[in-house]
């Protein structure tokens, strides 16, 4: 037993006990998915090299352009959904939800029905930073959809699918 009465788990049993509940695969197919992180690993990084140079240009970070996104997709979305989408605490969102409103980027009003809920909504400027920081990512995506054809584009969108529904 180790302080406070809990028992002392070395990192050895840690990762035996991680590696336990992982399905183990053979070596060739351990190496083509180790290729396959990498290449995701690569193309998010190509994909978001962009708007992170744009947005660290303005003392903002990936968050930011989260927020934008969802913000400019869904008007009038509350805060509490916000949260949902982005599946961070209220304390993480609350400093660049501040600054973006602060930066005129996002506007924040009460609710017609519930004024404790805020509605945020894209301003104009908001909307024009979210498109520069979108669109060289849409264009990207179109480029290589149209390089790769509908099949490609369909099985991708079918990766990326259930990639997102694991983590929910």
């Amino acid at each position: 037993m180790g302080a406070r009465g809990l028992q002392s788990v070395s990192n050895v049993d840690l990762i035996d006990g991680f590696v336990d509940n992982v399905n183990m695969v053979d070596r060739k197919r351990e190496l083509e998915l180790n290729e396959a992180l990498e290449l995701f690993h690569f193309a998010f990084r190509a994909f978001t090299a962009r708007p992170d140079r744009m947005l660290a240009a303005r003392g903002l970070a990936r968050v930011h352009h989260r927020i934008l996104y969802f913000v400019g997709r869904n008007p009038d979305l509350t805060v509490s959904d916000l949260l949902g989408i982005l599946g961070v605490t209220k304390q993480a969102l609350n400093a660049p939800l501040r600054q973006l409103i602060e930066m005129g980027l996002v506007s924040s009003r009460a609710g017609a029905e519930d004024r404790r809920r805020r509605l945020l909504c894209l301003t104009a400027l908001g909307e024009r930073m979210e498109r520069m920081l979108s669109g060289s990512q849409r264009k990207k995506l179109a480029k290589v959809f149209e390089c790769l054809g509908t099949d490609a584009e369909r099985a991708w969108r079918a990766v990326m699918s259930e990639i997102a529904s694991a983590e929910r």
